[in-house]
């Protein structure tokens, strides 16, 4: 490809930074810097590609990538972020491929781009499926390379910075998924500054009108305010340099718009109720200064009992690092202080941007996490929980509910230190130590002393769990455990024994009917296979379990053994000659509007023992009186017994005119993992697909599953294998099945 250079003519209302300008007078006089030639280059064909286009507000469109990739550089992005924050959208928005890309700029700005393209066009409000599928996917391209979401993050701060010129339904609709999703994001990355700018701009358009009472109120008291901390900060300079301790910066800050509202919803409080709405921050060369800066502020001040937290002796996941204190200030107003050393003060302000960790060996897989890096761990589980949690609904909630909650740091007996999230108990410390200690859990001591499991644990608790081999899970647990890991272990266990018991009762009941001789060289027989396979399961052992709970008939199993082996046949009514009846003159004939074929002009019901939906093989039978053809599932136990002259070939009219609209009423029964709320989960499921529930009835047993009878109204076997599978992946439900009718 060409060489691309600067256009001559700039537009007129465009205004390039300070810092980019210099870059390319740097580049103009020496390309011998890599870093500078990279992206300068990136900006020059940035320009080309974006020129003429233009954004809602009609500044030109090469504005946003500019700003993107100044984001990025007072974040300290390296040259290759920087780059990227230039050529993010070149992608998407022009003809320009990842491989041409990769060609001019090599392979890691290529595979920056590619990622942050993924990204856009990922829509984390749409249906829950999708929005599941999104998330999986993004948290992927995060665990590749950390950098593709801080690149994102740049992008989507402004972007929230430029959002007045879209329509208000717009606004709020990116507002929201910044705010549950993007602004967490940044928190857990630690990029704080990005995080509060995010939440607030959109508290902006969420909540308009709380956010403007709110800001003229923190303006009205701006004076009085930074009138206080001026004295403080005279008082705490003059005491500090008493004591010897260099001070590399004291300066207040006013909290952020979003936290004082939050703050206000959580105490039920009014604006003139709260009174720390600034915070003063000391910074200091080591730390044991922070400590003795401490006690001088203590000295000074009184403190607020329970308001202090030593984020250095336990820093955050994310790595932030500084002492919280609050304490009485000037008039008795509340006042809180942070005190941290330069480089805390980096990383508290820039995040994960502050501790890039790059090999010497180039390419992508330099930005890879490794176990030991700390500050990847809530990521680690994150990507457990994708292969764990196949619901999406659970998914979704789970990210929301848990992955940006606060922490709560626990104690082993060794004194490692396990980050939890709140409200976590000891069971879930169990299994976040190991699956097995979880599943062996018989109690656990916190501090020393016996406690109750569902005792939430406390920052500092040191807890040891006392193990038995015998000893297993309890339902109970799922009523109180709070971390997905612990949720899901304790869901598998009693899903894999419920499984083997099951399995062990249908090889029982099989044996007892066809006898031992031979019997175990059957099960693993290729004719087994195929036995289990016409009963619609795709492995003997899952023919053996779908027989111990219910699932299949001790009948149905034997029948398709004997034709399997015996006869070898097809289907076994595929031979069948068939007669035909008379019309009745009590039904009219109707060619192609019934929609079952073979019944025209014949009165006709759907037998209630199998209940069979279109898609169904169905046969009709004749029966006797006055109630015309009853319409059975062709392997339904009833016609088992009945005269082959009362048969009748019928089938579904796939060109029934009614358009779907029909619905058959459909027993399901649902064996699930007792707890409170499952009962209403499946419902929604079935509301979400716009299915009626016409009864229900709940069964349960201490310590033991519930089994939930439903009967559904269906349009047809498509809708209830959807329905099916969209329930099984719940992850409570041990099984689910047809009721007399024809299983998946």
């Amino acid at each position: 490809m060409n060489a691309v250079t600067f256009p001559d003519s700039k537009p007129q209302n465009l205004t390039l930074p300070d810092w980019l300008n210099q870059c390319l007078l740097s580049h103009e006089s020496d390309k011998t810097n890599s870093d500078v030639d990279l992206i300068c280059r990136a900006f020059n064909f940035a320009y080309q590609l974006h020129e003429g286009q233009t954004r809602k507000s009609g500044e030109p469109y090469i504005a946003h990538p500019v700003a993107v990739a100044g984001i990025l550089r007072e974040l300290g992005g390296d040259k290759a972020m920087i780059a990227a924050g230039f050529l993010h959208d070149v992608v998407e928005d022009t003809d320009v491929t990842v491989e041409d890309i990769e060609q001019r700029f090599g392979q890691e700005v290529a595979l920056l781009v590619e990622g942050v393209t993924k990204l856009s066009k990922f829509n984390f409000s749409n249906k829950t499926e999708q929005q599941a599928e999104n998330f999986r996917r993004m948290f992927l391209a995060m665990a590749k390379d950390i950098r593709v979401i801080v690149v994102k993050l740049s992008d989507r701060l402004h972007n929230m910075r430029t959002l007045e010129p879209l329509r208000p339904d717009k606004q709020r609709r990116i507002a929201l998924e910044t705010k549950e999703i993007f602004a967490p994001l940044a928190n857990r990355l630690g990029i704080w500054r990005v995080k509060w700018e995010l939440e607030d701009l959109s508290f902006k358009y969420l909540e308009s009108e709380d956010y403007r009472k709110i800001q003229n109120f923190v303006s009205e008291k701006r004076i009085d305010r930074e009138t206080r901390i001026e004295t403080v900060k005279k008082l705490l300079s003059k005491r500090l340099d008493t004591m010897g301790i260099q001070v590399e910066e004291l300066q207040g800050r006013p909290k952020h718009l979003y936290g004082i509202y939050c703050k206000m919803q959580r105490q039920n409080k009014g604006f003139h109720e709260i009174y720390d709405l600034a915070a003063l921050r000391i910074i200091v060369k080591t730390n044991e200064e922070c400590y003795r800066s401490l006690a001088v502020v203590h000295d000074l001040f009184k403190p607020m009992p329970g308001r202090f937290k030593d984020y250095i002796g336990l820093p955050k996941p994310n790595l932030y690092q500084s002492l919280h204190t609050t304490v009485v200030g000037l008039n008795g107003r509340p006042l809180e202080i942070q005190i941290r050393t330069l480089e805390m003060h980096h990383i508290a302000e820039y995040g994960i941007a502050a501790h890039w960790k790059y090999k010497e060996t180039g390419g992508s897989d330099h930005t890879q996490f490794s176990d030991e890096d700390e500050k990847f761990t809530w990521l680690r589980q994150l990507l457990d929980w994708q292969n764990d949690l196949k619901d999406d609904q659970e998914y979704v909630d789970n990210l929301k509910d848990n992955l940006f909650d606060d922490d709560v740091y626990v104690f082993t007996p060794n004194g490692d230190v396990i980050a939890l999230a709140r409200g976590a108990t000891a069971v879930d410390f169990a299994y976040r130590i190991h699956t097995e200690v979880g599943n062996q859990m018989k109690g656990a001591r916190i501090n020393g002393r016996w406690s109750v499991l569902d005792q939430p644990l406390q920052n500092g608790d040191i807890v040891e769990i006392i193990t038995q081999k015998n000893c297993h899970p309890s339902l109970d647990w799922l009523n109180f455990v709070v971390t997905p890991t612990a949720r899901n272990r304790i869901r598998q266990w009693f899903k894999r024994s419920r499984r083997e018991e099951n399995m062990a009762r249908g090889r029982e009941i099989l044996e007892k009917e066809l006898g031992k001789n031979g019997f175990e060289a059957l099960l693993k027989s290729e004719p087994m296979l195929t036995v289990a396979q016409k009963c619609n399961y795709q492995s003997v052992d899952d023919l053996l379990a779908g027989l111990g709970y219910g699932g299949i008939t001790l009948n149905q199993v034997v029948n398709r053994v004997r034709e399997v082996t015996v006869t070898q046949q097809k289907e076994e009514d595929s031979d069948i000659a068939l007669p035909t009846a008379s019309p009745s003159p009590s039904c009219p004939t109707k060619p192609n509007k019934s929609p079952i074929l073979g019944v025209e002009g014949l009165v006709y019901h759907i037998a209630g023992c199998c209940t069979p939906l279109p898609g169904d093989p169905i046969i009709g039978v004749v029966t006797r009186g006055n109630r015309g053809i009853s319409i059975h599932s062709q392997s339904c136990s009833n016609i088992e017994n009945i005269p082959g002259e009362q048969f009748i070939p019928v089938r579904w009219n796939t060109l029934d005119d009614n358009g779907g609209a029909a619905t058959y009423p459909v027993d399901v029964q649902i064996e699930v993992l007792d707890r409170v709320g499952v009962f209403k989960d499946i419902l929604l499921r079935l509301s979400d697909h716009h299915v009626n529930v016409c009864d229900a009835g709940v069964k349960t047993g201490r310590n033991k599953p519930a089994t939930i009878n439903l009967r559904i109204e269906i349009r047809n076997r498509q809708q209830l294998e959807y329905i099916i599978n969209r329930i099984s992946n719940m992850s409570d439900v041990l099984h689910i099945h047809r009721v007399n009718g024809v299983d998946f």
